[in-house]
């Protein structure tokens, strides 16, 4: 199965509260924080709800 890895890139200073829930869900706790999970139809929505305050990368 794919892994994507993923970055917080922006600070979620300003933004809504269930995006920083989100990011806490996903596991990023400060900037530049990384992760890797699995590649499922529930971290891509998760991912796309904080679209401008990280980046992802697929991993092998």
């Amino acid at each position: 199965m794919a892994q994507l890895k993923i970055t917080q890139s922006k600070s979620y200073i300003g933004s809504k509260q269930n995006h920083r829930d989100t990011l806490r869900t996903l596991g990023l706790r400060r900037l530049h924080d990384s992760v890797v999970r699995d590649d499922s139809p529930q971290v891509r929505g998760m991912v796309h709800t904080v679209r401008h305050l990280v980046t992802v990368e697929e991993v092998d």
